[in-house]
Formats: C-alpha cells, structure tokens, sequence
C-alpha cells in the first residue's frame, strides 16, 4: 500500500502547481493511499489513483481540477480502491453504476468470483455457456428489468433437448443475478430461482433424464452383449485420441471422466497399474486411490498414445486441455448414426453412450463368467458390503481383476478364450484322427475295414 501523506486542505491543494522540470509533477494530497494531483507543465491539473490490481500497477484517472473538487476525489478514491480490493478495473465499475447490463454483469461476476475455481476449463465453461444461451437473449438488459418471462425465453428452447445443459445455465443466471442484487444493482426475488418460481413452469431436471432414459430405469444406455464386439470392432476403425480415450475407458470399464482427465503420473507402466488418485470430481473416487489393472491391450494402446504425447494428460483434446464429456459421446454418437441398424439399450431402446459401457460390462460379468460379484464392482470402483465388512475386506483383487479385465477384453475383441480352447481342442482332435486315417489307408486292404470300425466306435464313445 501506497505511503499515506499527511491530507492537505483544498487551499492547499488550489496553490500546487508544477515544479518546473518534467512533463508533469505528482502531487500526494493524502486523506486516500495513492490519490494524486497531476499538475502538467501547461499548468492543467488533473486527479489520479496510483494503486495495484491483481498484483499489477496501474493509474486511474478520477476528472481534472478544479471541476471534480478535493473532497470528491477523495469519495471517488475510496470507492475505487474498493472495487480494485474485490479484483475489479474501478474505471469499468464507474462505467456500469448507473446501469449495470446483463452482459456487464456477466463479466463483473467472472472475473470477481470464478477465481475460487481451480480448473481452467471449469472457468471457460462456465462463462462460455451463459454468453452462448442466456448473454444473446439478456445481454444488453439493465439487471434491475429482467424479469421471470426474460429467463423463460432464455431456457425454454433448451430445456427438453439439453436438459442438463439448461438446469446449468439457470443456476449460473441466478449466481449472476444474486451477485447484481447484493452489489445494489437491482431489488427484488431472483427470477431465475428455482424453488417456488421456475419449478412452476418447467419439469423436474432429474424427471426428464429418468424419462429420456426410459422411464423410472435411472441406468445410462448401455449396449447389448450381443452388440458389444460389432461396436468395438467399429470403434477401433475411428482415429483420434478421442476414440483411444472411447477405447481405453470401454477396456478398463472405468468412468469417462477419470479417463478423460487421465495423467501419466498416474500410470505405472513397471507394475502394470493405473491409480486414479481420491479428490476429482469427474472420476468420483472420494475416499482412497482406486487402483486399475493394465492387460496387455491396455498398454498397447497407452504406449501408442506415449509416442504423441504432449503434455501430462494422456489423452489431450487438440486444445492441450482435457477431453469435455462432450468428447467421447460424440465419438459414439458417429458409430451410431454409421450403423445401419444402431447399438441400442436392450430396455430403453435409447442409444448407448459412454457411461452405459459400465453396464454393459457388469452384465457381462453377471451373465458370461463365474467372476464373483464383489470382483466386478470392485474394478467398476463400487464400494461392497456394509461398512463394517468395508473395514475388514481391504483386499482390492488386483491380479484376479486383471485376468478379469483380460478376458473382457478379449469378450469386446470378439474373441471368447473358453470357446478357443474348445476350437483349439477340437482342431488337435480332427488332426489326430487325420493322421490316424492317413495310417489306416496304408495297411493291407483285408485289414483297413476292421481298423475304421474301430476309428468310428472310438469317436462316437
């Protein structure tokens, strides 16, 4: 903070003038840290602020003297410094008080308030949403005239196809909003509030995707067993380190958006292991690292993603950023509309979408293998049994798991190992008879007949 100087009265501040070098001279008047008069060699005086702003230094200047008195410029002082204390230009905030547009608020609230969030991408999408949807319809509105029927047109027209989308708009307008109205900026209830207002007029978020989902079945689309190599089959044909994000999550059954924020630190190619750390929102492990074992196919693929790696997330989007949820599901939205006949959910009849592969493999589990349960809801990262057996059962079956996930691989491949040791079996026995065949047709002709009856009552024992 700037030196105080000793406040000088307005008689004091009339008889400053310049010192006689110098474009200019700064005179300190006190009563306010920074505020100062400039006083150009021409002899025109002018109030400025000196202060720093998100660790910057800079000027603002407060109108010229006389016309702007001292005791004015001490109020207009105090009042900057107090928007540079909440993070916001003063010169911006003067600009919008006499009326704060929707637009204005939208950026007023950005750059004061999403500092609290650490993720980047978390601070574009949520400033990126509100100008695509709410900012073209409300933006040149004064805060203070927006009104409920102003945030129906806004949501209405997105409220049934993109739901969840929607129900996020609606809480960051009525953040902004709420934001204006403490500020002073308007009066009144919050017209995009949801209780006892908008729940009025639209349906339940969490009603319309049960209803989009198939009714009460609250499961994401999965695909059908049946359907399951056909798909991954396609899959592999998709290039793009979206499709090997698509890919890698549908191997290891794991949740999109532990795959998509992926880092190599969390990879240990030595013991074969990918730990998802505890923390994350999008990858919901809460409590301890959840650990995935890599097969074989696992880290093909991780060793091929190696090879174009550009920073520390294994599968980054073009930007360098992570992949948006939005990434993978269009991934295998395009395997959809390029099938003829689609990979739909055996009881919705909706498409299949990334989640839904989970499901897809705990039904796998449940009907093609003898795998215990508790090993499959371990690798899906289910917490199992009560939370005293939790407290005694810390194994995580980690090899057994990997044979599991081994075989599920092989399951998506198109392959099944029981019915290629069966093929395998079945192929040394036909060879063996071959042979025995070949022997037989070298014996003496009087002794070849007796030789295949015993051939033939031998294979139908």
């Amino acid at each position: 903070m700037p030196k105080l100087a000793k406040p000088l009265s307005a008689r004091a501040v009339t008889a400053l003038i310049h010192s006689g070098s110098g474009q200019y001279t700064r005179h300190a008047v006190g009563g306010v840290p920074g505020l100062l008069l400039h006083v150009s060699a021409s002899g025109a005086r002018s109030w400025v602020l000196r202060a720093s702003l998100k660790g910057k230094r800079g000027e603002w200047g407060l109108g010229a003297f006389p016309e702007v008195p001292l005791a004015e410029a001490r109020e207009k002082a105090i009042a900057a410094r107090a928007a540079i204390s909440e993070g916001v230009d003063p010169t911006r905030r003067e600009r919008i008080r006499k009326g704060l547009t929707f637009a204005d608020a939208v950026a007023e609230y950005c750059e004061t308030k999403l500092d609290a969030y650490r993720n980047p991408k978390h601070k574009a999408q949520w400033r990126s949403t509100l100008e695509m949807y709410a900012v073209p319809e409300l933006g040149q509105m004064e805060v203070g005239e927006i009104t409920v029927q102003e945030i129906i047109r806004v949501l209405d027209p997105i409220w049934r196809e993109k739901t969840e989308t929607a129900s996020r708009v609606r809480g960051r307008i009525e953040a902004v909003l709420a934001w204006a109205t403490v500020h002073g900026f308007r009066k009144g209830d919050n017209p995009a509030r949801w209780r006892n207002n908008l729940d009025k007029i639209f349906s339940a978020p969490d009603a319309l995707k049960r209803q989009q989902n198939g009714g009460g079945d609250k499961r994401q689309p999965a695909l059908q067993l049946d359907d399951s190599a056909r798909w991954f089959a396609q899959l592999k044909t998709r290039k793009g380190l979206a499709a090997r994000a698509l890919e890698f999550q549908a191997l290891t059954a794991s949740r999109s958006g532990a795959v998509r924020l992926m880092t190599w630190s969390e990879v240990n190619f030595a013991a074969r292991v990918w730990t998802i750390q505890p923390g994350r929102a999008a990858s919901k492990v809460s409590r301890k690292p959840h650990r995935v074992p890599l097969t074989e196919t696992m880290i093909a693929l991780l060793r091929d993603a190696e090879k174009v790696r550009r920073n520390d997330y294994v599968f980054p989007a073009p930007r360098d950023g992570a992949f948006s949820d939005m990434g993978l599901a269009a991934v295998m939205k395009r395997i959809q509309e390029r099938d003829s006949v689609g990979f739909l959910d055996p009881i919705s009849g909706l498409p299949a979408v990334p989640h839904g592969l989970r499901s897809t493999f705990r039904n796998w589990a449940a009907e093609r293998t003898e795998y215990p349960r508790e090993m499959a809801e371990i690798a899906l990262g289910h917490r199992i049994g009560s939370a005293v057996e939790q407290a005694y059962f810390r194994a995580d079956m980690l090899e057994k798991r990997r044979a599991m996930m081994s075989e599920w691989g092989s399951f998506l491949a198109g392959s099944n190992r029981k019915a290629e040791r069966l093929f395998v079996a079945s192929a040394k026995e036909i060879i063996r008879q071959v042979e025995e065949i070949k022997i037989i047709s070298q014996l003496p002709e009087e002794n070849q007949s007796e030789a295949m009856e015993k051939l033939f009552r031998a294979l139908n024992a």
